[in-house]
């Protein structure tokens, strides 16, 4: 067996010959954004800008260190924040690890945690970590049909030795976008912290960590990932309020203010800058767009595909994002139908390849275990035409028995 990026895994035998498929039928952009030209040039004035390492005394440390501080400088304006509040990390895990470990261990006014079910593995398993290691509680408050956590319930969670609430800002599997500004004020009047894994949600909605932004000053702590905006894999940030103790998860060197050691990457901080930018330029266009042409196709395959159901809230979804469960039918078995017909969409997160197991997420939201199986997600990049919605919905339903 032969795992795809997408989240699949494909049988070696069925893969098709045929190369890459190109960015109009690239539909898995929750899993990695297609790579944007202004982060590639980015990377590549930083990398024949010549060696240099930020940390160095010497001229050519001195002009990398410079290019760290502008790329820090430009993502916090992009997203609300002050340069200060702008911890660069190596991707969406690490900082989501620097957020729930850290601020669990900064300055813990308990060892309780209250969290969802439906949570990425990186802040899932941290969660598990701190229960193992460290003596905490996991509360896991529930969700509904559509993936959507109840303020209310989170606010009968929190307790008075509640360290940290963690909800991601929208579920990368179904695309419900929560309601965080009300479920962060919930846990404040507790007296709780309140941490949001933004990776899926940031590139695609204007999120600000400005208190007069979207989801606002009520959140502590924002995770982002470089790779979602259209900037390189393996870079990203915690964005955290400079006046709460973190406890580091990486130590050596004490870069990034002490909060993250090791020497920083900078070309991929060039090219995630870049991305962060050039997003946050388009990003009301470039939403109503996906909402439009995501629309289509789930009304394309809702009304050819026999017994298909939309995953996830109807209304309150990441703009470009349809998933669904397909009765009778594997998941995998339309996957690769689809990849034969060159486009990319997957069955769920990257990071749970080849995994037999059904969704987490999908059974939390209360899908029976064996339709969970059939799951199929479609993220868009960009607008799609007609065209390729019609032939989307074509190989599905053929695949489906629908003809």
């Amino acid at each position: 067996m032969t795992g795809t990026a997408s989240g699949a895994t494909v049988p070696a035998s069925r893969h098709p010959r045929s190369s890459a498929p190109d960015s109009s039928r690239y539909l898995d952009a929750a899993a990695t954004a297609p790579l944007r030209p202004e982060a590639r040039a980015a990377m590549i004035a930083a990398l024949d800008a010549g060696p240099g390492n930020p940390s160095s005394v010497h001229a050519a440390g001195h002009r990398a260190g410079a290019l760290v501080a502008a790329a820090r400088t430009s993502v916090a304006a992009a997203l609300g924040a002050r340069p200060a509040e702008v911890v660069l990390t190596s991707g969406g895990t690490e900082a989501n690890n620097l957020a729930v470990i850290g601020l669990s261990l900064g300055a813990p006014r308990g060892r309780h945690i209250v969290t969802t079910p439906i949570e990425h593995p990186s802040v899932s398993e941290c969660c598990r970590f701190l229960e193992r290691v460290h003596g905490f509680e996991i509360s896991e408050v529930p969700v509904d049909g559509f993936g959507r956590v109840d303020p209310e319930d989170v606010a009968d969670a929190v307790r008075e030795d509640t360290t940290l609430v963690t909800v991601g800002l929208a579920n990368g599997e179904v695309g419900t976008v929560q309601p965080l500004p009300e479920i962060a004020a919930a846990a404040k009047r507790r007296g709780a912290l309140v941490h949001t894994d933004a990776v899926q949600a940031a590139a695609v909605l204007p999120v600000s960590f400005a208190a007069s932004g979207w989801p606002g000053g009520e959140v502590d702590a924002i995770t982002v990932a470089s790779h979602k905006f259209g900037g390189p894999q393996g870079s990203g940030a915690l964005l955290v309020r400079t006046s709460l103790p973190l406890e580091p998860v990486l130590h050596g060197g004490g870069q990034e203010r002490g909060a993250r050691s090791g020497t920083e990457n900078v070309p991929a901080i060039a090219g995630f800058a870049a991305a962060v930018e050039a997003a946050a330029r388009s990003v009301g266009t470039r939403a109503l767009a996906l909402v439009a042409s995501r629309d289509e196709l789930v009304a394309a395959l809702l009304r050819r595909v026999p017994g298909a159901r939309l995953t996830g809230h109807p209304q309150e979804r990441l703009p470009g994002h349809a998933s669904f469960v397909l009765p009778g039918v594997s998941g995998e078995s339309v996957l690769v139908a689809l990849d034969a017909a060159g486009i990319a969409a997957s069955s769920g997160s990257a990071c749970a390849a080849g995994s037999d197991e059904p969704s987490p997420v999908l059974l939390a939201m209360g899908i029976d275990p064996t339709l969970a199986q059939t799951a199929v997600r479609f993220t868009l990049a960009e607008p799609i035409g007609d065209a390729l919605i019609d032939r989307i919905a074509g190989v599905v339903s053929r695949e489906t028995g629908g003809g």
